[in-house]
Order: C-alpha cells, then structure tokens, then sequence
C-alpha cells in the first residue's frame, strides 16, 4: 500500500475505530444472537437483486447512500450501546431501501419490525430510530437530481463517424452506446469526473500493436492457446461484477463481528460511495476518448470473421469498468481490512453456474479481471491496466477525503 493509501487509512479508522470494545462489538457474537449488520446487509442485497434498476450505479448509490446515512447516525453517538445502534443502522438503511424500491414496503417493512422487536423499548432505541431516518432523509435530499438514475445514466449517445480508433456499435447486436450519461453525473466524493482521466497508447504504437495481438490470439472464440483454467475465470467474470462483489464484501464484514457497529457499516459505505465515483471516472473516459473495441480494430485491420469469446458490451473499450470496480473493491478492502481476508471467501457468479471461485487476497480478484476482459476478447490490456490505475486513484480520493462525508 501507498504512502497516501496508508494516510488515507489511519484517516478513516480515525472516524470508524476498531478498537473500541464497548457493547454493540460482543453482543453480536452472543450465541444465537442476530448480526443486524448482515441483516441489513442481506436486505439491500436481496432488494437491490429483486427491485435493482438497469444501471449498476444505481444499485451502487442505493447502497452508498443507505450505508453511509447509517455511519453518520452511528458516530452521532458513537459510544452508544446496542440499542442505539442497532435501531440507527436499521431504520437509515431500510428508509434508503424503501426509497430505492417502494414496491419492496412489505418485506422490508417486515425485515425492520423484526428487528426493532428485538431491541428494548426506551429512549436510546427511540433516538436510535429518529437518527436513522433523519440521516438518511437528509442525504437523499442532498443527493436530488445527481444524474444516477437509470434515464440520465443512459441519455443517448451518438457515434462519431467511423475512423480508426472510433467506437462503433460492436456484433452481433450493434446496440447503441449505453451509460454516456453517467459522466456527467455527481460524484459523491471525486471534483468531477474528469480529475483523473488517463489517456491510451497511441494506435501506432508498439504497446498497442502488442495488446490488440494479445486480444486476438487468447480472446477469439476458437483460441487454440487459451487455457480451460483461463477460459473458466473470462466465464466467471463475464456478468456485471456488482453482485460477485456484494458477496466479496459481504464475506468480509462477516468475518470482522468484533468489530464496533459504526466501523462495519463504515467499510460497506466507503466501498460503495467509492465504487460510484469510479464508476462516473470510467464513463468519463470511455466517452472522452470513444476508442473501439477490439473486434471492430481486428476486423478493420485484416481479421473480417474474428469473433470473441464473449459479445463485446455497448460502450467504448478505454477504460475497463470491471478493472477499475475491482481495484477500487481491492483499495478500500486493503485499506480497511489489510491485504487478505482472515479466511478464505468463495463466491458465486450467475454466469458460471457452479463454478464458484475462492479468494484468499483482494488482490486476486483484480487481477482476475485484467486477464479476463482480454481472455473473453473484449478489453485492451491497456484498458484494463489503465482501467484499474483510475480506480485506485479515484478510490485513495474517496478515502482521503470520506472522514468529512461521514461526519
């Protein structure tokens, strides 16, 4: 980790100490005792699964939101006991929740009466409650009109004329770009989402002559070179990454139960405000430099019936999305948790059905993802080297700058 990583670090755990060993840190160890942190957690997950919009941003501010309106309720009382806390944590992430997807009311109104059940009656789970809420309408109405909804997301895009370099609609279904709008959406922590912006090899160049050869001899849909083992991680990561993440994530904050209610729910806010500020950085500089996929530069350039291994996305190859996503997933893991979980954490990809992957460091799923958009045939390795750099840039920015977000 960085000098900055390290800095950005000491910053946040100042705010989300670990090491406070008051009530809510041993009452979820109890046996037989609910984790509201992973009730809640499930909760968003299973909502934003069942109720999600089509933009992955949007599921991502869902979770930034409810998550970081609850770290806010938590450190208003930070050494609050449990009942404090536990109604705070539920009642700011099921109000964000309900918010996100009001047909969702019934479920999650049953999730929350079962947790406030549980929780004594008196003046810390009434202040607990209000805090929730209050936190939580407040960041709503301060996030208004951000342009992360699905409509300003995805406003139309349309293609320069075609030359060498320019991203066109890519087969078989030569769908129209999609996300262009999101560059132009409000970060929650980055200036904008231009402050980054990397810049790709030139066309003539020796590096990109190298990697476009790389996509065609290991991403073809008939590579005689690519492995199973190389071909099974492109299937595994060949889907949106949000959900295999939330299970990533997921994994680690069950493994810190020790840790205080305000430092868990911490963790999962700076991971996704992050992710929502990497996320408007990669559509920046997809629509800046509009550079083609793979496919339309191999066909262009001698190869007409080149096919990869998997349909390219509608949007422009610099930079990686899925680069970025994990690296900035890596980042705040890294800075928050240390460089490996303390136990192994497998995960499900739906398009891998029964293929699960361990991870035994954040790291590992990085590099997953830089090997796999080439090995599927639709990423540059400059994409997605460059692609991972932004993230990490963008998310050390989220950290630096996440102790004023969160108080």
């Amino acid at each position: 980790m960085s000098r900055l990583s390290r800095i950005a670090a000491v910053l946040v755990l100042a705010v989300l100490p670990t090491t406070l060993t008051a009530a809510p840190a041993t009452a979820r160890t109890a046996a037989g005792a609910v984790d509201v942190a992973l009730e809640w957690y499930d909760a968003s997950a299973l909502t934003v699964r069942l109720g999600g919009a089509s933009a992955a941003v949007t599921n991502s501010r869902v979770w930034a939101i409810g998550w970081t309106a609850a770290t806010r309720a938590l450190l208003r009382e930070p050494l609050a006991g449990t009942a404090y806390q536990e109604a705070a944590l539920a009642c700011a992430v099921h109000a964000a929740l309900l918010d996100f997807a009001p047909p969702g009311k019934p479920q999650l109104d049953a999730v929350l009466a079962g947790t406030l059940a549980r929780i004594p009656d008196g003046p810390a789970k009434d202040r607990g409650i209000a805090a929730g809420k209050a936190e939580t309408a407040a960041l709503l109405s301060a996030r208004t009109g951000d342009g992360l909804d699905p409509a300003s997301v995805n406003a139309p895009y349309h293609p320069q004329p075609p030359a060498p370099g320019v991203w066109q609609p890519t087969p078989p279904r030569y769908e129209p770009g999609i996300q262009y709008g999101l560059r132009n959406a409000r970060p929650f922590l980055l200036p904008d989402g231009a402050r980054y912006r990397p810049a790709p090899d030139p066309l003539d160049s020796a590096a990109y002559r190298r990697d476009l050869e790389e996509v065609r001899v290991y991403g073809a849909a008939d590579s005689a070179v690519r492995t199973p083992e190389q071909t099974a991680v492109a299937q595994f990561w060949a889907t949106t990454p949000l959900p295999i993440f939330t299970q990533i994530l997921r994994g680690a904050l069950a493994q810190r139960a020790t840790w205080p209610t305000a430092a868990r729910a911490g963790l999962v806010a700076a991971f996704h405000v992050a992710s929502v500020d990497t996320q408007i950085a990669v559509a920046d500089a997809k629509y800046a430099h509009a550079r083609w996929r793979p496919v339309t530069a191999l066909r262009a350039g001698g190869h007409p019936a080149w096919t990869p291994l998997h349909d390219t996305p509608p949007h422009p190859d610099y930079v990686s999305g899925h680069a970025a996503v994990a690296a900035s997933a890596e980042q705040v893991l890294t800075a928050l948790t240390g460089s490996r979980p303390q136990q192994p954490i497998t995960v499900a990809s739906s398009a891998a059905p029964g293929a699960d992957r361990t991870y035994t460091s954040w790291r590992q799923f990085t590099q997953e993802n830089l090997d796999a958009r080439v090995w599927s045939g639709i990423h540059t390795r400059d994409a997605d080297d460059d692609g991972a750099q932004l993230g990490r840039r963008v998310t050390l920015n989220a950290l630096l700058h996440l102790p004023a977000l969160l108080l």
